[in-house]
């Protein structure tokens, strides 16, 4: 990994973050499979016109079948879920506390499916980032209301191992896919059943408003392609469970966001857990180097 390359963790964390903003401000004014087909299809547009400068290559349809099948776990099942969920009324601090068991399932089903080692260190890293992760969010869970409903939390829980299970198919089918291509054909993939689900379930009904407009160009740009492109090259840089192990800093570094631009408490307690969770990170992933190279060897083939 290039000297450059070493920033990617840190620019994917703090971008993944931002995503909250994009919820916060949309699920008000927008039914959530309807506003995750619209900015699906707003990012194909996105990729496909940045495709042609870039001569980006062409996918066989083996290859865009993949992307297509990764796209639909990572962005339809993941998004779908967390999204459905939220607007339903489930406490955004215990989806998200529910969502990051992810790199814990990610990290047991690499192990058996993709044959990565994942030494004792590695999983008590990952306990400890999980720990670290709790704390963070504790302040939420206390505001649970009437949103814990076994729907709600089977949509997170499916969204969990939607993601989970994504990085895995994209870790072992996709390594070799052109980035921008294989980006589109996996949100091509999550936009086939979104556009199911709000046909079959929703109304079509929108507030289009500046707060709405806003979030959307910000999911579609910052998130849908910007963070996006960066999980797609740490997943072919890395193994996939300790690539996993980053979402741990996501709700520390959210946390902060929030409280620099809304104003939201931030505790002694959570400034602890973030650090926790760090040091959970630094755990699963010291020692990876070697494997890291590895895999991106294999990924290149």
């Amino acid at each position: 990994m290039s000297h450059a390359a070493r920033f990617v963790p840190a620019i994917f964390v703090a971008l993944w973050a931002t995503g909250f903003i994009g919820a916060r401000y949309a699920m008000p004014w927008a039914e959530p499979f309807w506003f995750l087909t619209v900015r699906f299809a707003l990012t194909i547009l996105v990729l496909a016109a940045i495709a042609i400068p870039l001569r980006a290559k062409m996918l066989s349809r083996r290859s865009a079948f993949d992307a297509a099948i990764a796209g639909l776990l990572m962005h339809g099942v993941y998004l779908g879920g967390v999204f459905w969920a939220i607007d339903n009324g489930m406490p955004a601090g215990l989806s998200a506390l529910l969502v990051g068991l992810q790199p814990l399932i990610t990290a047991l089903v690499a192990g058996r499916l993709l044959g990565e080692p994942v030494t004792a260190r590695h999983w008590a890293g990952l306990f400890v980032g999980f720990v670290g992760v709790a704390l963070v969010l504790s302040p939420k869970l206390a505001e649970t209301g009437g949103g814990v409903t076994p729907a709600n939390v089977a949509a997170c829980t499916l969204a969990v191992l939607g993601m989970a299970a994504g990085t895995i198919w994209q870790k072992r089918f996709g390594g070799g896919q052109d980035l921008v291509t294989g980006t589109a054909w996996q949100f091509v993939g999550g936009t086939i059943p979104m556009l199911a689900l709000a046909l079959l379930f929703e109304t079509g009904d929108y507030t289009l408003n500046g707060e709405l407009i806003f979030a959307m160009l910000w999911l579609v740009l910052v998130l849908s392609v910007g963070a996006i492109f960066l999980l797609m090259f740490l997943i072919r840089q890395g193994a996939v469970s300790r690539v996993a192990s980053l979402f741990y800093l996501v709700p520390g570094v959210t946390a902060l966001i929030a409280w620099v631009l809304f104003g939201e408490t931030l505790s002694l307690l959570q400034l602890v857990g973030m650090a926790i969770a760090a040091a959970g990170v630094w755990l699963a992933l010291s020692r990876a180097r070697a494997p890291a190279l590895q895999n991106s060897a294999l990924s290149r083939r």
